[in-house]
């Protein structure tokens, strides 16, 4: 079945009316490269800017002189995106003790600079829902797996074809400057094996399957 990002506000809105006290609600929301997490994530934040928090796996890129430090720097440009591109200890570790504090603070990614910008979301104490959403949240491989067990209450894999991401993934490159040809070769040689990986993983291991009716329904 399909669904509307209003359908999705209201049902987590009915998850926010359940919790007591200072109570906390975290949905792990998966998704492949260009599926629309992001746009989702935002969709449903717009709808109940008071009561949640949105965590982007994004801000766990390594930095770019992490990537040059690596053993080989211009297949690690080359792949950027793909899970050994992020530093995914950190981002497990500093989920983990988020959601046994009920607070802390994370990294969001400037796409302007390229770069993460360090404690730029803050997650404040008391009673909300927090969505994390990120391409690798459900792999089964360590240390991502600890996050369905450890952080998440509830898991959600936005399916989207995989056809129709790589088209939104090449148009993303291109006008962000790479030529047709270059951003047709990206999308082959890294996106496109990414978003497949994500797919099956998550697939087996989402708890939800969510298929919106359209990307840019916001009525």
């Amino acid at each position: 079945m399909t669904t509307t990002y209003d359908q999705l506000a209201a049902q987590v809105s009915a998850a926010f009316e359940s919790l007591d006290g200072d109570q906390q609600h975290w949905i792990g929301l998966a998704g492949s490269p260009g599926s629309g997490k992001s746009t989702l994530a935002a969709a449903i934040r717009r709808r109940m800017p008071y009561w949640i928090t949105v965590v982007s796996m994004d801000g766990y890129h390594y930095y770019r002189r992490q990537l040059h430090a690596m053993k080989d720097p211009e297949e690690a440009f080359a792949r950027r995106g793909a899970p050994f591109t992020f530093d995914a200890e950190r981002l497990v570790h500093e989920l983990r003790v988020a959601r046994q504090k009920g607070t802390g603070s994370f990294p969001s990614f400037d796409h302007s600079v390229g770069d993460p910008v360090a404690h730029d979301i803050e997650l404040r104490p008391g009673r909300q829902i927090v969505i994390v959403e990120g391409n690798y949240l459900l792999l089964d491989d360590a240390p991502w797996a600890s996050l369905k067990t450890d952080v998440f209450d509830e898991t959600w894999f936005l399916d989207v074809n995989v056809a129709e991401c790589r088209r939104r993934v090449e148009e993303r490159h291109v006008q962000a400057g790479l030529s047709r040809h270059e951003a047709q070769l990206r999308v082959v040689t890294n996106d496109g094996p990414n978003a497949e990986l994500v797919r099956d993983a998550s697939l087996r291991n989402a708890g939800r399957i969510v298929r919106l009716v359209s990307r840019f329904d916001q009525a």
